[in-house]
């Protein structure tokens, strides 16, 4: 009861917003309800200056539920499939990867960009877009403004990609009579499932090849998104070296128990929890409940940074993000190809 008193009210208008940012997103899948509900969020934290007893809530979502997302999306992924079907893509997605990072590196540098949405913009590019921006902020202590700051950035080259990437496809000469070529290229190379699936299901729908690119595609960005659980990892552990070096905490100790993110490891968990359960007999699609309701709850979350988030300050600060943003995405596209051509897959 006291916790319904505390968050209760800002809960309430954070699902006034989800809501309906889930069934547009559902209509419009390019887009997504995780953008959606950060672009409402945002417009009516222009009109609502004072949170009052709301905030305590919205600060709830946009932390806690974002966690508890993350660790429900454990549950759509069996590790040992996704390995056995992905080995041919492994290279290329390494190398995306790679490249992507050290692009965010080095350009925040030159750029002077603040390291958190560097990291953010960095780890969205290269591995699952918002999924990945919503895993990485918590481990990084990143504020709801560099979060919506880099979802945004991940959303617009995720709509050039779905737009964009069926034509280029086209004009390159990938094969028009298999989806393999074109599948694992939207695979490696697109940020967000939606625009995975938007940009494989274009070119099944163009070559008349029924769902032959979409299942290589989801395949490819499935064993793709595995890079999350390495990437937290060294990433939660440089945060607790950083903590301990600089003496956070009182009396110039930190305690390893308040920084490590455990949510990560139960995402970890619940991943070894569908792969058993699959060798075991049990059907893949038990999970898709809880897969659904992970999304759910991202988009929840989404609406919760939206509303904590200076649309104005967002503006205003966003012409290096975007510049890093282009950069990732033009490495990643320019390695994918390169190594699908060294591999012969065109």
């Amino acid at each position: 009861m006291r916790f319904l008193t505390t968050n209760g009210r800002g809960l309430l208008l954070c699902l006034a917003v989800a809501v309906p940012s889930w069934i547009l997103g559902n209509l419009f899948p390019i887009v997504g309800g995780a953008v959606i509900a950060i672009l409402l969020g945002m417009i009516i934290a222009i009109f609502l200056k004072d949170q009052g007893r709301m905030a305590p809530g919205i600060k709830f979502t946009s932390k806690k539920i974002l966690q508890w997302a993350v660790i429900l999306l454990g549950f759509g992924l069996d590790l040992t499939v996704v390995l056995q079907t992905g080995k041919q893509s492994l290279p290329i997605i390494v190398c995306t990867i790679a490249v992507s990072l050290l692009i965010a590196f080095f350009l925040s540098k030159a750029l002077k960009m603040p390291s958190k949405i560097a990291t953010l913009i960095g780890v969205g590019s290269s591995i699952c877009g918002g999924s990945a921006i919503a895993a990485t902020a918590p481990v990084i202590n990143a504020d709801d403004e560099e979060v919506a700051q880099s979802i945004s950035v991940i959303f617009f080259f995720n709509v050039l990609a779905a737009i964009l990437f069926p034509i280029l496809g086209n004009l390159i000469g990938f094969s028009t009579t298999s989806g393999e070529a074109f599948g694992i290229f939207a695979g490696t190379a697109v940020n967000d499932t939606s625009s995975v699936t938007a940009a494989a299901s274009t070119w099944d729908s163009m070559w008349g090849l029924g769902t032959a690119t979409l299942d290589k595609a989801v395949t490819v960005k499935l064993t793709r998104t595995l890079a999350i659980i390495p990437i937290t990892l060294v990433l939660a552990f440089l945060q607790t070296r950083k903590a301990k070096q600089t003496g956070q905490g009182e009396g110039g100790s930190v305690s390893f128990k308040s920084i490590f993110p455990f949510f990560i490891l139960y995402f970890i968990a619940a991943s070894l929890i569908t792969t058993i359960a699959v060798s075991m007999g049990v059907d893949a699609g038990v999970f898709s409940p809880i897969k659904t309701l992970s999304k759910f709850f991202i988009v929840l979350a989404m609406a919760a940074i939206g509303l904590n988030t200076d649309i104005v300050k967002l503006i205003k600060t966003g012409g290096a993000p975007l510049l890093l943003g282009a950069s990732c995405w033009a490495g990643i596209t320019v390695t994918s190809l390169i190594i699908q051509h060294l591999l012969g897959l065109w």
